[in-house]
């Protein structure tokens, strides 16, 4: 507690909270939004909480949802903290001033971790900085894993999503109690949190209550319900229980964690395989939130700061020593990228040519990350009449081999890069100037809509963060202009070959030399690359 003050206490509409003062901002830790999703709630939608009496203690973090632990090789990477209770649908609160007068930009952080894994615990996303920089931070634990985003018959969809909407309804009921803005909420998330946030703010049942987003490695997009469906029938198999809520919900929590980590150690985002997401349902998700976004004009009015890290995929590769082994797999690792992402040689050729250095690893990965993430970010910009900013992470990890991997920008967005669990990945001195100009400009993004470079246009600028310009001496941010442009071309020419007329072509199940058609081969090559063990899920 800050000497002389006393701890803050806010009434807001769902009752009283005590909070502390850390550091010159008040904390409120653990706040319930909504009923604990277990016993009869288990698998269901959430239930809003009562109002309560007398005043709830947020001193501490709440529970944490259940989750598997991060693999070995993965945990020396990533920090995970596991707060016991069942209390886990809970929100964190840090605001430079708990008045309802105060009317600051509100930030809300969903985390990531494959809607598997991750917490508001995580001491990275610590919200201290943004408080002190004048703008409210919340951030919010949901259900994940089965428990958040099985698919079964007896139950709705999306429990985790409909998690996040609950939270985000609460917020805007409850944030100006603490000095925020409920017309001034921006969401920001990353990896699953930043997929979620597509769905979020397409959502019929979000309008009109997000003004920004940020979506930070992780596009819109829906899973498809086959895939997660698949997810659940191999766990029953494994329980032999029948693949239904009820069922599920019998089962033993521990065990339950654990049979899903072996079901799903195969996948990956560089190959795929059965994994949890969010589905189409009818109703929270009532069609592909990309397209929703980008054709059926969901969010109006909401604008948009979108960007990737330079290499997402040296996260998914290089613990364990596998971006090694995919280099040795050499045309094997190509033939299962091209099946991952359906395109032809012609755009593997292309990459080649464009990066004549590049590994096959660094190939695949960048391969993988430009039909997964680059393009549908690319698209969403492209389509939005609402401004959208793009960036991109640069910045290489002073570690060996993680280059500037997928997560490694947090440190810096929420200028925490003094706490070990930010060193895990950036390792020792990581330049507090960059992290000064990141947090910057999610901020200035956040309390007024221009983070500080120009707008998406045909120009495509990219603010690149962590790099010199060519022609810079110092400094480490600038713009850049179509910086992915050339690779992204390649695409729409794969795009126009294949869309070649049926009496022209030969059919794919009937090659005219008798050899293996080109989509059995590829099936081949990732059935391959799964069996050297080279891409496991963490």
């Amino acid at each position: 507690m800050t000497a002389g003050r006393t701890d803050p206490v806010v009434r807001s509409p769902y009752g009283a909270v005590r909070g502390r003062y850390e550091r010159g901002v008040a904390v409120f830790r653990g706040i319930p939004y909504a009923a604990p999703p277990f016993g009869p709630r288990r698998f269901r939608p959430p239930v809003p909480l009562p109002p309560w009496d007398g005043v709830h203690d947020a001193g501490a973090f709440g529970p944490t949802p259940p989750k598997p632990p991060y693999s070995e090789a993965f945990a020396h990477y990533l920090s995970d903290p596991v707060v016991p209770g069942d209390d886990c649908l809970n929100l964190n609160i840090w605001t430079p001033e708990p008045d309802p007068g105060a009317r600051l930009p509100v930030l809300l952080w969903l985390h990531g971790g494959a809607l598997t894994r991750g917490s508001s615990a995580v001491p990275v996303y610590d919200g201290h900085a943004f408080a002190r920089d004048g703008v409210v931070c919340v951030s919010v634990n949901y259900r994940l894993g089965v428990e958040g985003y099985g698919l079964f018959p007896d139950t709705p969809p999306n429990p985790g999503l409909r998690d996040q909407i609950a939270a985000l309804t609460w917020v805007h009921e409850a944030i100006e109690a603490f000095g925020g803005d409920p017309g001034r909420i921006t969401l920001f998330g990353q990896s699953a949190g930043a997929i979620s946030i597509g769905a979020l703010i397409a959502a019929p049942q979000t309008q009109g209550l997000v003004r920004r987003a940020v979506l930070q490695s992780g596009p819109p997009e829906a899973s498809e319900r086959a895939k997660v469906r698949r997810m659940v029938r191999r766990m029953a198999s494994r329980l032999k229980i029948p693949a239904t809520a009820e069922a599920f919900a019998a089962v033993d929590r521990d065990l339950l964690l654990h049979t899903q980590a072996e079901v799903g150690r195969l996948s990956s985002p560089v190959v795929g395989g059965p994994a949890f997401g969010i589905v189409i349902d009818g109703d929270t998700v009532p069609r592909d939130p990309l397209e929703a976004l980008t054709e059926g004009g969901a969010a109006p009015g909401v604008e948009l700061l979108l960007g990737w890290t330079r290499d997402e995929y040296r996260l998914w590769l290089v613990p364990g020593g596998l971006l090694d082994r995919v280099d040795r797999l050499g045309a094997v690792a190509l033939a299962g990228a091209m099946a991952r992402c359906h395109c032809g040689s012609e755009v593997p050729r292309g990459y080649r040519a464009l990066h004549p250095e590049a590994g096959p690893a660094e190939i695949v990965g960048q391969l993988v990350t430009d039909h997964l993430l680059r393009m549908p970010l690319h698209r969403l910009a492209d389509a939005r009449r609402e401004p959208s900013y793009v960036y991109e992470f640069a910045w290489p990890s002073n570690l060996p081999d993680l280059g500037s991997c997928h997560a490694l920008e947090l440190g810096f967005v929420f200028d925490t890069g003094e706490v070990p669990e930010a060193r895990k990945l950036a390792g020792e001195g990581a330049p507090q100037e960059l992290a000064d100009e990141m947090h910057a400009a999610w901020v200035r993004f956040a309390t007024d809509g221009d983070p500080g470079w120009e707008r998406w246009d045909e120009a495509h600028p990219v603010r690149i963060f962590g790099d010199r310009a060519p022609d810079a001496e110092n400094g480490l941010a600038y713009t850049a202009y179509g910086p992915r442009d050339r690779e992204l071309a390649l695409w729409a020419t794969d795009a126009t070959d294949a869309a070649v007329p049926p009496e022209e072509s030969t059919p794919a199940s009937a090659p005219a030399d008798g050899s293996p058609s080109r989509s059995a081969e590829l099936r081949s090559a990732v059935r391959r690359l799964r069996r050297t063990g080279a891409l496991r899920r963490h």
